[in-house]
């Protein structure tokens, strides 16, 4: 089993390079925002920051996740408005990322910032099956904090 797909990626502009992992393990790829100049993010806004970037997966059975980066959220504040972004293997447009300031301070984010990362990962398609009854288990239908802390 190869641990490697081939991700076709097309430049939208020449000022940015190609995404890279920042060390060896990994999981994702860093997105860096690609601005004509520095934008302020004020706490409370959200904004969609162009990456420059568009890609073409290998097939159906590949999803691309983008995640906040924890050092901007950890530090400033700075998370995905929309929790993850799912760029489907059909979608051929621009990457951009939804991103919100929950901060008590402004944000500057300049062109070339690590802004997000993003991670391949595989799709199961569902088949759905209706039943009368579902197995049951030790947790039952208990949810949120059923299972302690």
């Amino acid at each position: 089993m190869s641990d490697s797909i081939i991700v076709k990626i097309k430049k939208m502009t020449n000022s940015l390079s190609l995404p890279t992992y920042a060390t060896p393990a990994s999981a994702g790829v860093d997105l860096c925002a690609d601005l004509k100049e520095p934008w302020i993010v004020n706490p409370g806004e959200n904004v969609k920051i162009p990456t420059g970037l568009a890609i073409e997966l290998p097939s159906q059975q590949v999803v691309a996740l983008v995640f906040a980066r924890s050092g901007l959220a950890s530090r400033h504040g700075m998370g995905l408005t929309n929790g993850v972004g799912v760029i489907d293997s059909d979608y051929r447009g621009e990457i951009q990322v939804l991103m919100h300031n929950s901060g008590p301070q402004p944000v500057i984010i300049n062109s070339g910032d690590r802004i997000a990362q993003m991670v391949f990962m595989p799709v199961f398609r569902a088949l759905f099956e209706v039943v009368e009854e579902l197995q049951d288990t030790a947790r039952g239908t208990g949810g949120f904090g059923s299972t302690g802390r």
